[in-house]
């Protein structure tokens, strides 16, 4: 039998006059798997992300961004107050993977000059999704770029795109490639001793694929954000971030070691 589970949601009030939406069903965010065995993708801009098969029940946050005076400018979504860039279709249309947690949980879209245009507060009351104990976020703001997560955890085991399972109970959620992110690690139950988060600006996409040619950067140096976020929606909720500037494709980067 298929889990079930109930979210309340309110959307907060606007003026008439708002351009932009959150589509937020009576049932909530409960779309399980975005990419499955069979190959069919959930559309997500600029490009569907990959799902590697870490965790279950995400989501996809989708909504409709209306262009002002014929131009739309990235705006932000904000998730349980983890900013990412949003980018949209042509219409303005934009969908982006997230995995909710129970407990309160809250979506924002703010303009680029960071005012709030829709807010939708959420209580997950489903068993089944269970309150990480660690979360890793990453984001960045360069559509093209591909930076890749990695976490070691204290018993040796190393998170990435090509081991996004591990067998400690913790995992890549999905794996965000080819737009801003984002790119998430959870552990439910983290084990005790010394956590490694790393990020790697490991390409570029370009007409012809992937590349790593320097001269064809658009952006000279992009900016990655990183969220360590501890006890997610408890009283003992931690959060600390960190604003890293990515300049050379390859770059590794050593984010924070830290002791849980």
């Amino acid at each position: 039998m298929k889990p079930t589970w109930t979210l309340c949601l309110l959307a907060l009030a606007l003026p008439p006059a708002m351009a932009t939406d959150i589509a937020s069903p009576s049932g909530g965010w409960n779309r399980s798997g975005l990419v499955d065995k069979s190959g069919q993708a959930t559309v997500a801009y600029p490009n569907a992300p990959i799902d590697r098969g870490a965790q279950s029940k995400r989501s996809m946050i989708k909504g409709r961004i209306a262009a002002a005076g014929g131009k739309r400018a990235p705006h932000q979504l904000v998730v349980n107050g983890n900013p990412l860039r949003l980018m949209t279709d042509e219409q303005g249309h934009y969908a982006r993977p997230y995995l909710f947690g129970a407990g309160s949980n809250s979506v924002e879209v703010k303009s680029p000059e960071g005012k709030s245009l829709r807010r939708v507060q959420f209580y997950e009351t489903n068993s089944g999704r269970p309150l990480p104990g660690l979360r890793v976020i990453c984001a960045w703001d360069d559509t093209e770029a591909e930076i890749d997560l990695h976490i070691v955890t204290p018993d040796g085991q190393h998170a990435y795109f090509g081991h996004p399972v591990l067998t400690n109970g913790g995992g890549l959620d999905v794996d965000s490639v080819d737009g801003p992110g984002p790119e998430m690690y959870t552990m439910t139950a983290p084990l005790r001793g010394n956590y490694h988060v790393y990020i790697n600006y490991w390409g570029k996409l370009g007409a012809n694929g992937y590349h790593f040619d320097e001269s064809k950067r658009q952006m000279e140096m992009i900016t990655a954000r990183v969220t360590l976020v501890y006890n997610e929606n408890t009283p003992r909720e931690k959060r600390e971030e960190f604003v890293l500037p990515m300049r050379s494709i390859g770059e590794l980067t050593l984010v924070k070691s830290f002791t849980f």
